[in-house]
């Protein structure tokens, strides 16, 4: 008799077990999510991937990936965080505080370049890893003169000051850069300097669009590489800008046979921004869905490294731009509250070795700290509040 009871307890337990398990959701009953890229089980960051898109909120993320058939390259990423924008003395922050803010670790005013609230220079982590022996890379779709990449590489109170910053590429070495701006360079109203020649004397290849498209250009690692896509800015990339794919592509391989120290880049998608101020949607979305195409050649990487960080963020959300209720997938309807940026939070998406970093909530000028953390380097003081 105890043997029977004992059968039918264990028959009532397995009944109550099964009958409680929650219902497996199939393909007919939920969409298919975009696949997570694993991660390598490796602690070691070689190499961080830095990709600001400027201008880019969660409007404007969430715009781009609608229109690009509900899918884009940042839901491959596990780690999301967010960070505050915020200048020093503004909640507004304007692309120069806020590339000081990533470049430097501290806050300061809109519109420095890479000096603190009282104009003095602060060590920036492109200069800090070339000190290193690391290799270094700016990539934008802007002038390299523009605020972001600037805050790599130069000093200056005044982020409008062109010809200074483009001076200031002569005072630290950079292995690779390319976006616009030749004329801050070579036909430059404050002095005779042509400083295309001075790189190519300190052994750099410089290249520009009069000498070849950049498609057909290969270059080599053997020197230091510059290339300049446009004599000032460059064209929106809906009226026949296609370098800053084949830039992001062409920087990685390059820049790991440049140094066995590993590399720094940052590559920025700069026109998403224009196309807030513009309030124009068509304009954000193309630009987002170029920035999305960089996005992919970069995790491609990563993934196959193993010793790469990736990090894509924007610097502030420009436009105030919201997706409205007539929108469908294939027809998106925006509207702006703004033609300048605005103080909305801002996410941060993280893959690789030390992406765990980049969770939570935290300041702008945390992003730093957080990458000079993931390379192993000292810590630098403060948060830089």
């Amino acid at each position: 008799m105890r043997g029977t009871k004992m059968l039918i307890l264990i028959v009532i337990q397995l009944i109550c077990f099964s009958s409680c398990q929650p219902k497996v959701m199939t393909e007919t009953t939920m969409a298919k999510p975009m696949e997570i890229v694993p991660v390598k089980p490796q602690a070691i960051v070689k190499n961080i991937i830095f990709l600001v898109g400027d201008g880019m909120g969660l409007g404007q993320l969430s715009a781009g990936t609608y229109a690009n058939g509900n899918q884009s390259a940042l839901e491959a990423f596990s780690v999301i965080g967010l960070h505050k924008p915020y200048a020093q003395n503004k909640l507004i922050t304007d692309s120069a505080a806020a590339a000081t803010a990533f470049a430097c670790g501290k806050k300061t005013y809109n519109g420095a370049i890479a000096v603190d609230k009282d104009k003095r220079s602060i060590p920036t982590l492109l200069e800090e890893a070339e000190e290193k022996g690391l290799a270094t890379g700016l990539v934008a779709s802007s002038s390299i003169v523009h605020a972001t990449p600037a805050c790599y590489i130069a000093h200056n109170e005044y982020r409008k000051n062109y010809e200074e910053i483009a001076a200031d590429f002569l005072d630290t070495e950079i292995d690779y850069f390319v976006g616009g701006g030749l004329k801050y360079f070579q036909r430059r109203e404050k002095d005779d300097r042509d400083l295309t020649k001075e790189l190519q004397a300190r052994g750099y290849t410089i290249s520009d669009y009069f000498q070849a498209d950049f498609k057909s250009v290969v270059p080599d690692s053997k020197t230091n590489f510059g290339y300049f896509t446009a004599d000032e800015e460059p064209i929106p990339v809906s009226m026949g800008r296609d370098y800053l794919v084949d830039a992001a592509s062409k920087s990685f391989p390059f820049l790991k046979e440049r140094s066995n120290s590993g590399f720094f880049i940052m590559i920025e998608g700069s026109q998403i921004d224009w196309g807030g101020h513009a309030n124009d949607t068509d304009y954000i979305i193309s630009e987002f869905l170029e920035f999305n195409e960089v996005i992919k050649e970069a995790l491609a990487f990563a993934r196959a490294d193993g010793e790469t960080l990736l990090v894509v963020t924007a610097d502030h959300e420009t436009g105030g731009f919201a997706i409205q209720k007539e929108s469908t997938m294939d027809s998106i309807a925006g509207a702006f509250t703004s033609d300048y940026h605005t103080g909305t939070m801002i996410p941060v998406f993280a893959y690789g070795p030390g992406s765990e970093l980049f969770s939570g909530i935290y300041e702008n000028t945390d992003i730093y700290h957080k990458m000079r953390e993931a390379f192993g380097w000292s810590a630098s003081g403060s948060s830089g509040q």
